[in-house]
């Protein structure tokens, strides 16, 4: 049954604002205090108004890389940084609505797919009485991220005191997201067009498993032409991938802790980290691709604040541990080992 004890207990959440429930109910629900407050007028205003910025990023972001050979004249920062706007408005003033529709197109795709993963997290959270935020959708700018978005995240502002709980929560986000992602994963490949090998210099994208089945499968080419809905769902599935890590608070992390334990999670934790660090080695001498540096950073501040332990212990059930091997094939089916070539 739930302790006052989780009060007392020093809990490593990444946002310290988490506060423990009021009272507790019977089956691992509690009643919670102000729930309201999450919901109310002004915070669903600035929900909305971040997925509304959100989505101009993703649209200009999408809408830019729909334009072959788009550049610009300004070489200073200033143009640099507007140039994928400036050239998306160029382009639709002179009568090409094409980038725009396909930047519509990305923008749904892969905002769908994100806000999938995060009200599968926040509908598990009110499914326990735990109050959590809504989604809260990040925008960045275009020249500066891939996707036009940092991505989203909510908060859950109760801890999270049962082994089930944590289960649930931690899975229901990925899977939810990945329900949408592989739709949009056939639909992008489907409607692909073929394209020849390059042989010049640049940046290349490498697929995941599931491309790679589904391209046999369907018969895709295995170089293909830019399209909205397929770099949505490469995105999409990159960051499906990256919850999933077992490390700390991700995603991952939480179903690992929930099915193995305290102990379990710290050493698996710490070889994850040390095995991407030297992943990072290798993509760099390899494919000369920094990204995995960052990852490691990321990942070893996790492992650093840790995770907050589970109060109360209960076998989690068969379906729960199929569930957990499901999440592991899923990891397997989005995750990229070199994800990006670059190349002079």
């Amino acid at each position: 049954m739930y302790s006052v004890s989780v009060e007392n207990t020093k809990q490593p959440y990444l946002f310290p604002e988490v506060q423990a429930p009021a009272r507790r109910l019977d089956e691992g629900r509690y009643v919670t205090r102000e729930r309201e407050g999450e919901l109310a007028p002004s915070r669903i205003l600035l929900h909305i108004s971040l997925l509304f910025l959100t989505a101009i990023t993703t649209t200009f972001t999408g809408a830019s890389m729909a334009i072959r050979g788009g550049s610009t004249a300004d070489d200073s920062i200033i143009g640099i940084l507007l140039s994928p706007i400036t050239s998306v408005i160029r382009a639709t003033a002179a009568g090409n609505m094409e980038p725009l529709v396909n930047g519509l197109l990305f923008t749904f795709t892969l905002l769908m797919i994100l806000g999938a993963h995060e009200l599968g997290h926040y509908f598990a959270c009110r499914h326990y009485g735990i109050r959590a935020t809504l989604p809260f959708f990040l925008p960045a700018p275009p020249v500066i991220s891939l996707f036009g978005t940092f991505g989203a995240v909510i908060k859950i502002k109760e801890p999270i005191t049962t082994r089930r709980a944590l289960f649930d929560i931690g899975i229901a986000g990925p899977l939810a997201g990945f329900a949408f992602a592989v739709p949009a994963s056939l639909i992008g490949l489907l409607t692909a067009e073929p394209s020849l090998p390059s042989r010049g210099g640049g940046i290349f994208f490498h697929d995941p498993l599931l491309f790679i089945l589904i391209s046999k499968m369907l018969g895709v080419s295995a170089w293909i032409d830019w399209n909205p809905v397929y770099w949505a769902s490469w995105g999409a599935l990159l960051v499906t991938a990256l919850n999933l890590f077992p490390v700390g608070q991700l995603d991952g992390g939480h179903v690992l802790y929930a099915v193995l334990g305290r102990r379990l999670h710290k050493w698996i934790s710490l070889l994850v980290c040390i095995a991407v660090g030297t992943l990072s080695i290798v993509s760099y001498k390899l494919y000369n691709s920094p990204m995995w540096f960052l990852w490691t950073v990321v990942l070893f501040f996790l492992l650093k604040v840790g995770h907050p332990p589970v109060i109360e212990e209960e076998p989690l059930g068969k379906g729960r541990i199929i569930l957990a091997v499901f999440a592991l094939v899923v990891f397997l089916l989005c995750f990229m080992p070199f994800p990006i070539t670059i190349s002079d």
